[in-house]
């Protein structure tokens, strides 16, 4: 026991505390120390028994770990949701996103994103990297990252960038007024965004050409170039359809991950959500690079996409993390039901239960996420940013509980989160948002919506009860 008196800010006690550091100790009861924004302290109870705290939470019956970092996501998007069921992927985008997204003003993406970072929250994440397209104008996408910050969340707000339309976007009805701006303009735009919000702010702007498949590849370098000099990350989506590597090869003579490799684009500030269909090739560049890869496992569900090379992914060494993908490829803000879901996708498409485990899943939702995202976190050790939240495990749905690692990953939902802290600061008290008036948001967003589905001519997909098949 240590008997010399130490000052901290916070102290949580009593809990399980899933450390998820390099010896991947789970310490039943155990305590974590905060001072400041850094994490001062972990260890067995009576080891922080010296602590002297300005609060002390009591977390007997509650489980303590790292937050949770969603890889890839679409915030705005939740002014959507339940709507667009049902459609192959460039269907959903020509005839319900892309006509969605380019309806949507300042102020739907502003409540869009807050709506958004308050489920987020509520659920335990406390990292998010949020790809925002829609709209992405100066001013939006500024709005966009402070209703992030102002719900108290840390995050990347990757700004989705279109340009000149090109010849593939053409061929698959992608053009149109969502590419409305020219290459140097969106360069223009996406430094300006970063300069408000630049690297090492709870909240940063990172570059995010919205697809390989369909961005131009000089704009890819130009984004890319940027990133790196302003110092912050840079986000795409990559190969998620089965047809995007023929697509893009038939375009370019190359495939798009072996394109970037050639270029010198990929590296850890790299971060590609779905990749499903790398050869081998493309998953030996990902690993030998740190390139970050988004495993969107519900969403690759939803949409009928395929199932991500995990295992191998996993094994090349890049940081493999998990995302949602959003409000309208997943319909909830849930890490604990993607770190399930992550899991039993794998099983079900190798057969084999020996696959994946809770273990790997936790890993990937935390300390692979905190890598993917570039932030000193996803770890409860001395020094690490005290991105901390706090679970309820007295429910019926976790009873009994034998091994909490597994109870984390297959039974807990997100509503199970009682407390977030971000920063060392407790941004999620008792289930409630300390920094915002949850119920003045969901009412805002509401009438929003509303008004903007009606705008963007999508009535067709508010009907009670399909019966053709359609979204």
């Amino acid at each position: 026991m240590n008997n010399t008196i130490q000052d901290c800010d916070l102290l949580l006690t009593g809990g399980s505390v899933v450390t998820l550091d390099d010896e991947r100790r789970v310490i039943e009861p155990g305590a974590v120390a905060v001072s400041g924004a850094r994490i001062a302290a972990v260890g067995p109870i009576e080891e922080l028994a010296g602590y002297r705290a300005g609060r002390t939470i009591d977390c007997t019956g509650h489980a303590v770990l790292p937050g949770l970092i969603d890889t890839h996501d679409h915030l705005f998007q939740g002014m959507a949701r339940g709507l667009g069921e049902g459609m192959p992927l460039w269907t959903w985008l020509t005839d319900f996103m892309w006509p969605f997204s380019i309806s949507i003003n300042l102020a739907e993406g502003r409540i869009g994103a807050k709506l958004g970072a308050v489920e987020a929250l509520k659920a335990g994440t406390t990292t998010v990297v949020d790809n925002h397209y829609a709209p992405s104008d100066l001013d939006t996408t500024l709005a966009v990252a402070g209703a992030i910050h102002e719900v108290g969340l840390r995050g990347a707000v990757a700004r989705g960038i279109t340009g000149e339309a090109t010849d593939i976007a053409r061929r698959f009805d992608l053009a149109g007024e969502l590419f409305r701006y020219s290459n140097d303009e969106e360069i223009e735009i996406t430094r300006a965004a970063i300069e408000a919000y630049p690297a090492g702010g709870r909240v940063e702007v990172w570059p995010a050409p919205l697809n390989i498949i369909y961005n131009d590849q000089d704009l890819v370098r130009r984004s890319v170039a940027l990133a790196r000099e302003m110092g912050v990350g840079w986000h795409t989506h990559c190969s998620e359809r089965l047809e995007d590597p023929p697509t893009y090869l038939e375009e370019y003579g190359v495939r798009p991950v072996e394109w970037l490799y050639r270029e010198g684009l990929l590296g850890p500030e790299a971060t590609i959500a779905h990749g499903i269909y790398l050869d081998d090739s493309e998953i030996e560049h990902v690993g030998e690079t740190d390139t970050g890869i988004a495993y969107c496992p519900i969403s690759h569900q939803y949409i009928g996409l395929g199932v991500m090379r995990m295992a191998d992914l996993r094994a090349s060494g890049a940081p493999i993390a998990l995302g949602t993908d959003g409000p309208c490829c997943n319909h909830r803000q849930d890490m604990f039901e993607v770190m399930k879901q992550a899991i039993l996708l794998q099983r079900v498409h190798t057969l084999d239960p020996t696959i994946s485990n809770g273990e790997e899943a936790l890993e990937m939702a935390t300390r692979e996420g905190a890598r993917y995202a570039g932030v000193d976190a996803g770890v409860l050790a001395p020094g690490k940013l005290a991105d901390v939240i706090v679970v309820d495990m007295r429910s019926p749905h976790l009873t009994p509980r034998h091994r909490t690692v597994s109870t984390l990953t297959y039974c807990v939902r997100g509503s199970d989160v009682s407390h977030s802290i971000i920063d060392g600061e407790l941004v999620l008290e008792n289930g409630v948002c300390t920094k915002v008036d949850e119920a003045e948001v969901m009412a805002e967003a509401q009438a929003r919506a509303e008004e903007l589905i009606d705008r963007a001519g999508l009535q067709g997909l508010l009907t009670p009860w399909r019966h053709d098949g359609s979204g």
